[in-house]
């Protein structure tokens, strides 16, 4: 674990830096006002605040230029939307007024701090202009966890910027976790920057705004705290949430732009045009330094309106950082505006940072491709009409348990309209078509679900028992909503396919009715709060 010291006003004596070897020279905002410096090639520390005195040749961090090009990856997305720059050269550090920098040496040089912390800096020291330093150990975090380590970089730079830790409590406001390893797993698994984000479960981490150690009721806001207390605020916005003449127009049939969303009420809006009705495919990717969006601050979603800038459609999926959307627009004007958005596991207070924009559309000679469907003892029946200027090359039918992730199931001949099958799986199926032409053209189609028939099937099962909180298992996410049985709702939320606990210890003992409810199912149990 990491250590906070309280904050004291102290003199660094001499800070002498050498090298062993030679660093990559990185920097992620070279015109910004303040500087972090990652220091990794080794450090003599003498300085009357660290180790009673006495000097610390602090060793190489051990790591290797790969490795430290991803951690200064990491550590420079944590930081991006401030006025600051994240570096690994000293002369640029040095270029910096004393009292707008500080450098984080990340040593294997550890054992004349305290075992068991990772890490340990001054809270507030980065305004203190006397170059005190912090550390990260990395023979204590592990010199192959690259992750960790730049987990361990930022949180210790937090503490220099006047951060606090941040902890998990109960629904009771009992402690749980002095740093909080957060919620959740995979893409979306999340943990506060300034709890123990260092768990390599957690794909995603950001600033927060949570509670204390000194209770669940102290919260700390990161943000507010970084840009008002260090000399530094956010970056200059750098595109317009207008949906006017002022909006960024996208150049071309296809497009590749970046953009950083810097401030939690930041939108960036971009318009393109259609001269024909088109197959428009458009993904919105958060910075990241491998597949799933590891690294990544920022759960993205946008919005699509039209020329009266009158929304169309939300995209803002649960389970992903990233956005794609695949679709058929007419001839005409549109705009996009992206934001950071929450998920099942944070909101969408610290998502924050780096993005880019693919899109591309193009004329449809594949205008329309239709699909039905219907149940029949047990047999699906799949029919279909495409209208198309061109021949169709191939046709693919596709399936999904979730209506998100779909695979094939098989092809069918370019001129049929009809699919029947009996399913082997008894839960609900989507479908949907890939269609593509002699031209190389793939549109899409609807998607439809269908039922096992005569299978008078539960989408959600729930435990009708509750001490604290209840289980509930789904075959797809959905909302629900808890009502006394006046009908008076108590609290409403959302869950994922798989299984779900939903809190009710604050509930008063008696019984209480649950609806769960997609765009397949609507069901309604009751349950008794014990």
């Amino acid at each position: 674990m990491k250590k906070m010291f309280t904050s004291l006003i102290c003199i660094v004596l001499v800070l002498i830096s050498f090298s062993a070897f030679s660093v990559p020279k990185l920097n992620s905002y070279p015109s910004a006002t303040a500087t972090i410096f990652l220091d990794f090639d080794g450090h003599y520390v003498q300085s009357t605040v660290w180790n009673s005195g006495n000097p610390i040749n602090c060793t190489a961090s051990g790591m290797s230029d790969v490795q430290i090009t991803e951690a200064f990856n990491r550590v420079a997305e944590d930081f991006r939307p401030f006025d600051i720059n994240i570096t690994t050269d000293s002369a640029v550090f040095l270029s910096k007024p004393l009292n707008m920098r500080v450098r984080i040496i990340i040593t294997t040089t550890s054992s004349w701090y305290l075992s068991g912390y990772t890490g340990v800096a001054y809270s507030g020291s980065f305004t203190w202009g006397d170059d005190t330093p912090g550390f990260v150990f990395s023979d204590r975090v592990g010199t192959a966890n690259t992750k960790r380590i730049a987990e361990a970089i930022s949180h210790e730079a937090g503490h220099t910027v006047s951060l606090g830790h941040q902890s998990k409590y109960g629904a009771a406001c009992n402690l749980m976790e002095l740093y909080s390893t957060g919620f959740g797993t995979g893409e979306t698994g999340w943990a506060p920057i300034m709890g123990n984000s260092q768990s390599i479960n957690k794909n995603f981490s950001n600033w927060s705004n949570g509670p204390t150690p000194d209770g669940c009721g102290y919260v700390e806001d990161n943000l507010t705290i970084i840009t008002t207390l260090n000399g530094f605020g956010y970056r200059t916005d750098d595109y317009t949430e207008l949906l006017d003449g002022s909006t960024y127009t996208m150049p071309g049939n296809s497009f590749n732009v970046n953009g950083v969303i810097s401030t939690n009420a930041d939108k960036d809006a971009f318009k393109f045009t259609l001269n024909s009705n088109s197959n428009f495919h458009l993904a919105v990717l958060p910075f990241s330094v491998a597949s799933n969006s590891a690294g990544a601050n920022l759960d993205i979603a946008f919005e699509l309106y039209n020329s009266s800038a009158t929304l169309i459609r939300t995209y803002d999926p649960l389970t992903t950082l990233s956005v794609t959307a695949d679709t058929i627009l007419n001839a005409g004007t549109y705009y996009i505006r992206i934001f950071g958005a929450g998920n099942n596991n944070i909101g969408s207070y610290g998502s924050l940072g780096s993005y880019t924009i693919t899109g591309s559309f193009s004329g449809l000679p594949i205008r329309s491709v239709r699909l039905n469907g219907t149940t029949d003892k047990g047999k699906h029946n799949l029919s279909w009409n495409i209208i198309a200027d061109e021949p169709i090359q191939t046709i693919e039918i596709q399936t999904s348990n979730d209506g998100a992730s779909f695979t094939r199931l098989t092809d069918a001949a370019a001129t049929s309209t009809k699919f029947s099958y009996l399913p082997f799986k008894n839960n609900t199926i989507f479908y949907r078509l890939k269609v593509t032409s002699v031209l190389n053209q793939t549109v899409y189609s609807n998607t439809i679900a269908l039922k096992a028939e005569g299978a008078d099937q539960k989408l959600f099962r729930i435990s009708t028992l509750a001490t604290n909180e209840i289980t509930i298992n789904a075959d797809l996410n959905y909302q629900y909503r808890i009502s006394d049985m006046n009908g008076g709702t108590i609290s409403t939320g959302t869950g994922l396919k798989g299984t779900n606990r939903v809190q009710v210890a604050n509930l008063s003992r008696g019984m209480y009715i649950i609806q769960l409810f997609n765009n397949i199912q609507n069901q309604t149990e009751r349950f008794i709060r014990q």
